[in-house]
């Protein structure tokens, strides 16, 4: 979670926003750039064609910053699965970002790599823009293989004093350390943002259990306590559960009630009442799309959401209908947050305009290339006309996403990211 003094600033202002996303050598990402970023973006494409590979960096990232570089590395095979097969250089992630949507334009560099058998920073950077925006960004954060320091201050510029602080190894993450001091703002600024992002990976058997009692503020990344978010809600969010509930019932016909209620031997049991029946019936026997559907409706009202949140494949369990307004509930969601979706999907595709979408396919060399519909051409022209996203999918007016008929690169207008 955000501490009350960013998040309190940011609710004045704006969350922040990622604007730019540069990746090399990680897996099927050769090189890829995906610029001017939207507050919702949707990725699309074919099986294989690298939607889950960019979903997974944000996670990647996140996992970096919450638990550490090694345990993010180890656990997706290290460099052998990881890094693009037949490179040699270091895997770079580099987003660009505003703290608040009208603040000066940021640069986090990550370059990691593996040597001697072991995880490490071989680059990272932190920079943002002069003034308005005008000459090269000033470098305020410089690290190589945990040697390095940073300009402290509210406003670090060349007339602040860059201080060395080695960290003890190289596999550790400078702004994740430096992010804990006050004297370093934009740094924790940074820190604070990316360990507070949500990649949900919902699974619905997890949403079925029966936790421990206890009130949870925030779902986690499978689902399994959202019997104890609901909890949460209901004692110190009353509001916001009525109308999570609203909107739940308005989607489950004859839904009337979600409870979560602690037993005596300290369990917590999710039940739902339809309005039919006088007893609620136990998470174990609601259907999938019911569960689903209450868990993304809880994520997207948290009373305070993460700041950047991702979405794999929605879709799966819900009924086709539902998927229009479910991408609706993310456009409000924006808001207060910015959503990344992947979706095979052409009823959740509806809900989206071009320059949202971007068009995943592999070249002839087998790496991951971006396009956005918006640049895709006759699209732009197609929806002026009334026809929608989904729709023109699904007739090959993209040029590419049936696998059965072409999974060659769409004829494209202009910038192709």
């Amino acid at each position: 979670m955000l501490s009350n003094t960013l998040r309190s600033a940011k609710l004045g202002s704006g969350p922040a926003r990622i604007e730019n996303l540069r990746v090399e050598n990680y897996r099927a990402l050769k090189s890829i750039e995906l610029k001017e970023i939207t507050p919702f973006m949707v990725l699309l494409g074919p099986n294989g064609s690298g939607k889950s590979t960019i979903f997974d960096v944000f996670n990647f990232l996140s996992e970096c910053f919450q638990f550490g570089l090694r345990h993010a590395w180890d656990r997706r095979g290290r460099a052998k699965e990881l890094k693009t097969r037949g490179q040699e250089e270091p895997i770079i992630i580099e987003i660009k970002y505003r703290e608040t949507p009208r603040a000066r334009l940021m640069t986090y560099h990550l370059a990691v790599d593996e040597r001697g058998g072991k995880a490490e920073v071989v680059e990272e950077w932190l920079a943002w823009t002069r003034g308005k925006g005008a000459g090269r960004p000033f470098h305020f954060l410089d690290y190589k293989s945990g040697q390095g320091g940073a300009v402290s201050g509210e406003e670090p510029d060349e007339s602040g004093k860059r201080v060395d602080t080695p960290l003890r190894s190289a596999d550790l993450i400078a702004v994740n350390t430096l992010g804990q001091f006050a004297e370093h703002p934009r740094v924790a600024a940074l820190r604070e943002f990316i360990t507070d992002w949500y990649v949900s990976y919902l699974a619905i058997d997890d949403t079925r259990g029966q936790p421990e009692a206890g009130p949870q503020e925030r779902l986690s990344k499978s689902g399994g306590n959202l019997a104890n978010v609901i909890q949460y809600l209901k004692e110190l969010h009353p509001e916001r559960l009525k109308k999570i509930f609203h909107v739940l019932r308005e989607r489950v016909p004859r839904l009337e009630e979600v409870r979560a209620e602690a037993m005596p031997d300290g369990r917590l049991l999710l039940q739902i009442k339809d309005g039919p029946f006088e007893e609620p019936v136990l998470s174990r026997y609601v259907s999938d799309g019911t569960l689903k559907l209450l868990a993304y409706l809880t994520l997207l009202y948290d009373p305070e959401p993460a700041q950047f949140i991702g979405i794999e494949e929605p879709e799966n369990f819900l009924h086709p209908r539902l998927l229009p307004e479910l991408a609706e509930e993310c456009r409000r969601a924006t808001e207060r947050a910015q959503l990344l979706v992947t979706t095979h999907s052409p009823f959740f595709l509806n809900g989206m305009r071009p320059k949202e979408v971007r068009v995943l396919y592999r070249d002839e060399k087998g790496f991951t290339r971006a396009v956005r519909a918006s640049n895709i051409a006759g699209i732009p022209e197609f929806i002026d006309a009334g026809a929608t996203m989904g729709h023109l999918w699904l007739e090959g007016h993209f040029g590419l996403g049936d696998p059965l008929v072409n999974a060659g690169a769409p004829r494209t207008k202009g910038k192709s990211t």
